[in-house]
């Protein structure tokens, strides 16, 4: 015999695990903008010896 079906469950399901991926996304998108922003920026110096 076939399980009686539970769609407000399955739908709680489905919209957590929506949210939970969609959080992941969004912690990983200010992860990598954090990076970006604390990320030395090379500046241009003097080091070639053939300059001198």
């Amino acid at each position: 015999m076939a399980r009686k079906p539970n769609y407000q469950f399955e739908r709680m399901e489905r919209d957590r695990l929506k949210a939970n991926k969609a959080a992941q996304k969004a912690s990983a998108k200010r992860d990598q903008r954090d990076a970006e922003r604390t990320e030395p920026t090379e500046t241009p110096t003097d080091t070639d010896p053939g300059k001198a």
